[in-house]
């Protein structure tokens, strides 16, 4: 006798699991930004972003999960999709403070934490993943990637994302960034600021700085994005993300001269 209350397939495992069916099969891009605490207008990058890709159509998931961001609600435990909050209708917010340290297994690798915001937000395209660098190390040991470097015109976060980068290339030998600088565009310093850095890069670390945005701070939040970050999001989209572990451990390039001659050129 057939039990009319029996359901007829398996019950979702959570909110997001019809999703996930829907948009199986879809690719999407993951977008490492590396957190960096002096430059003020670091969220005003995130929006920025987030309102460019929206505008294209793209279905966008922020994830903010550097050590100053909001801590992830406690709810994430047992259902991380609960925690995704909506901000348009095309932009969802996932607040993630300290939440990668969760999937580090025993090799110090967190590559899962990518997938399980993927499991959370199934029809996000692009996943905006802004984290400290130590944790961007961690998530992409074994993925490639392109990381997004924050900076301002303001000494210190410049030396502080060179920082970042040379972590990057020394933990998971990313030798290519880009540079997303929020200044005001009357700034006389914006072009010496990408050229110091991005020869800092390429002496010391022998990795690359390829593409350099200005955002402006001031600037309305739904504007067209200028040619250099147009041409800087269509190249971060099209990379290859697929994961390319060999097996061996990265080369480390060699270090810097000195520290004193890092800081003179970054100054």
């Amino acid at each position: 006798m057939h039990d009319f209350y029996a359901p007829s397939r398996p019950a979702p495992l959570d909110q997001a699991d019809g999703l996930r069916r829907m948009f199986a099969g879809r690719r999407r891009v993951v977008l490492p930004l590396v957190a960096n605490p002096y430059a003020t207008f670091s969220g005003v990058v995130l929006d920025r972003l987030a309102a460019v890709l929206a505008a294209q159509g793209r279905q966008v998931l922020v994830v903010d999960a550097s050590s100053t961001s909001p801590p992830t609600h406690e709810m994430a435990a047992l259902d991380l999709a609960a925690c995704v909050e909506t901000v348009s209708s095309h932009v969802a917010y996932l607040p993630a403070g300290g939440l990668p340290m969760a999937y580090v297994d025993t090799r110090g690798c967190a590559g899962g934490f990518i997938d399980a915001m993927q499991r959370a937000a199934p029809q996000a395209e692009v996943l905006l993943l802004h984290a400290d660098a130590q944790d961007l190390a961690r998530i992409f040991k074994r993925r490639a990637a392109r990381p997004l470097l924050i900076g301002a015109d303001q000494p210190d976060s410049i030396k502080h994302a060179y920082a970042g980068a040379k972590l990057l290339v020394q933990r998971c030998s990313l030798m290519t960034f880009d540079l997303l600088l929020a200044a005001p565009p009357q700034s006389p310093r914006v072009a010496a600021i990408a050229q110091s850095l991005a020869g800092c890069a390429e002496t010391f670390l022998g990795a690359v700085l390829l593409h350099t945005a200005l955002i402006d701070p001031a600037g309305e939040p739904g504007a067209a994005p200028d040619a250099a970050l147009a041409s800087l999001l269509a190249a971060q989209l099209a990379l290859d993300d697929t994961p390319a572990d060999t097996g061996q451990r990265p080369l480390l390039p060699a270090p810097p001269r000195t520290a004193q001659a890092a800081r003179t050129v970054l100054r």
